[in-house]
This record gives C-alpha cells, structure tokens and sequence, in this order.
C-alpha cells in the first residue's frame, strides 16, 4: 500500500482507495455481487470502482455506509477544526506552565 499525500496524483490516489476497498470488502466476507445489493448500487459499477476508474462520490458513501465506515467519514471532515488560531479566537489558548525550580537551575526567562 503506499501512503497518500498530496504530491500522489489523482488518478493513483483512486486506484489506491480502489485497492483498498477490495481488501476491505474481502475482509468482511462479501463478494462483490453482496456489496453491491446491500450498498444499492450496481456490480458492475462496483467492480468499475475497484479497478480504480473514475466514480461518483455519492456511489463511495453507499458502499462506505454498508461497510459500516460512516465514522471514517466523519475524521476525514470532521463538523469542527481544533486548529491553533481557533483556539485562541475562542480564548482557549493553552499556555506554557510556569517551569519548575525544582533543579535549582534559573535561565533568567521564568515568569514570577
């Protein structure tokens, strides 16, 4: 398997999903005729996916939901973005605690 970023061009990137779902399907039992009926979709759209041809994203959300993958949905874009900036804007900005003397070793930086 190879590692997606974002210098992996589109069409590896659906061939490399398109791995991955085979094994995934494989590792849950089904055959590509049972996913396809439980996800609603087509067997041959199924396998045209899994050959890593361009799809339709709401065709990947039918098979992901009859996986059982809805959560990896949801940490792909998850509702909020726990981003830095967004902490402080919301004055949640985690501070540096106050260093501990214990060592006996004072840098001069130390807040009083």
């Amino acid at each position: 398997m190879m590692k997606i970023t974002k210098f992996v061009p589109d069409n590896e990137i659906l061939k490399e999903f398109a791995k991955r779902l085979t094994i995934l399907r494989k590792a849950q039992g089904y055959s590509q005729i049972e996913l396809a009926q439980k996800a609603g979709i087509g067997v041959a759209t199924l396998r045209r996916i899994e050959s890593g041809k361009d799809s339709q994203f709401e065709t990947w959300l039918k098979i992901l939901k009859a996986l059982d993958r809805v959560p990896a949905l949801e940490a792909l874009l998850p509702e909020t973005f726990d981003s830095p900036m967004a902490q402080v804007l919301a004055g949640k900005s985690h501070r540096r605690k106050k260093p501990s003397s214990s060592t006996g070793i004072v840098w001069g930086d130390e807040t009083r």
